[in-house]
């Protein structure tokens, strides 16, 4: 469905079900270069288990308007604006990558909105290599071969992601290609990256969460790697740490895996909300 968001239309995928005022709300972001897709099986799921899913593509790529955040700040705002637009109080926020970053800067910025916080394939800080940043500005082609072997640790995922035979690397490289596409006008890849590289506010947006927040991270994650995260689960209120057989790409790689961690971590709010 399409939320207008300050002005522009914004695409969230809602796992084929109408949204229900009535049930609770849980909401997806996406790391650089990828779009609501990557949450695929858990989405789905969730979606026909009681839960509103709102799975959105970020501002300026893929199927919604308006301006590429420039800043985890800039698309906390976003985020909290698109929860005023759909009039939904509080939500239990996912973020992959950059979209745990935005999503933790959300849970800071306004820690009486989010029930519940999920971080996927995090780090802080999130730097990224120099010649990375530089290849996503002027050889974009190459970045993206680039994250691709950091971003994985498997050719093939489980039946349950994207059917037996699916060339993750091949499948991976197709849409960030496709996502890079979306946006002639901006490169959203070297954007994506300068946002995750210049956060700072790491260690104070945990200090101001208030709702329990669940770690799922990749054994084998070259891009973000368990121990990046360290700060973080240490300062943060009812952490719990789920670490999977996976690369940075825990969606598709282990995509039971992020799918029960979320079950099993999200099963209290969906109990009081019933």
């Amino acid at each position: 469905m399409y939320i207008d968001v300050n002005g522009a239309p914004t695409y969230c995928y809602t796992g084929g079900k109408a949204f229900n005022p009535a049930q609770p709300t849980v909401l997806f972001i996406h790391g650089v270069l990828n779009d609501h897709s990557v949450w695929i099986l858990q989405t789905r799921y969730l979606a026909h288990h009681h839960w509103n899913v709102l799975a959105l593509d970020l501002p300026g790529q893929c199927r919604s308007a308006g301006e590429p955040p420039a800043s985890v700040d800039e698309a906390a705002r976003f985020i909290v604006a698109l929860l005023d637009a759909l009039g939904v109080h509080q939500a239990a926020l996912v973020g992959h990558s950059l979209g745990a970053l935005i999503a933790l800067q959300t849970a800071a910025l306004a820690p009486d909105r989010v029930s519940q916080l999920v971080l996927v394939g995090a780090a802080y800080p999130m730097k990224v290599s120099p010649a990375l940043l530089e290849a996503s500005l002027h050889q974009p082609e190459k970045a993206i071969a680039m994250v691709n072997v950091f971003s994985h640790a498997s050719l093939a995922p489980p039946p349950s992601a994207l059917g037996p035979g699916t060339w993750l690397y091949g499948g991976a490289r197709a849409l960030m290609r496709r996502v890079l596409a979306s946006n002639p006008k901006v490169n959203i890849f070297h954007r994506g990256f300068q946002a995750c590289d210049g956060y700072t506010g790491g260690d104070a947006a945990m200090a101001n969460v208030k709702c329990p927040v669940l770690f799922v991270l990749g054994k084998n994650d070259q891009m973000a790697p368990p121990k990046a995260a360290r700060s973080l689960m240490a300062a943060a209120p009812h952490g719990k740490v789920v670490l999977l057989d996976s690369g940075h790409s825990l969606m598709t790689e282990c995509p039971d895996g992020v799918l029960d961690a979320l079950l099993d971590f999200l099963k209290p709010a969906q109990t009081l909300s019933s």
